[in-house]
């Protein structure tokens, strides 16, 4: 998995998160037939943190990790048919509390709050090479390693 030199442990662990949270609906949206990965990330801010994309080139699913701002989610909403955001810092609260009235009509957006401790947990788990397990069960996910296990329950903001 890539990173970027700028990029946290914790960020980098929110978007392997994510795509595992996700990786069911490659089936959902694309019959299995299309590509789950990551995009380039801090990179390429027009590029999601991690997709869905079908064989026609289309992104089925595109998730932010963070706190992205207003215009950023509404171009993913026009990009993508469904856009799924993973807040996860200790004032994604205030951010939210602050975009909510401006994309809270998006009907195809999405928001899952990530709690900062267990943000921080996962970044503990990060190593340079690493072996996780992931196994979710109704919506939890447990993501262990020879460091430890930590479990991850996103609380759905909207």
């Amino acid at each position: 998995m890539a990173r970027h030199p700028s990029e946290t442990d914790d960020r980098m662990m929110i978007r392997l998160v994510a795509l595992a949270l996700n990786a069911w609906q490659l089936q959902a949206l694309c019959n299995g037939d299309g590509t789950l990965g990551f995009g380039i990330g801090l990179s390429d801010p027009d590029d999601p943190d991690v997709h869905i994309t079908d064989y026609t080139g289309q992104k089925r699913l595109w998730i932010e990790v963070g706190q992205p701002e207003e215009k950023p989610i509404n171009k993913a909403c026009n990009k993508s048919d469904h856009v799924i955001v993973y807040p996860f810092n200790h004032a994604a609260n205030v951010w939210w509390k602050g975009l909510e009235g401006k994309v809270g009509r998006q009907s195809k957006l999405q928001v899952h709050y990530i709690p900062s401790d267990v943000a921080q947990e996962l970044g503990n788990l990060a190593e340079r090479s690493m072996q996780l397990q992931a196994t979710i069960q109704e919506g939890q996910l447990t993501l262990s390693s020879d460091k430890g296990t930590v479990f991850v329950e996103p609380e759905r903001w909207k």
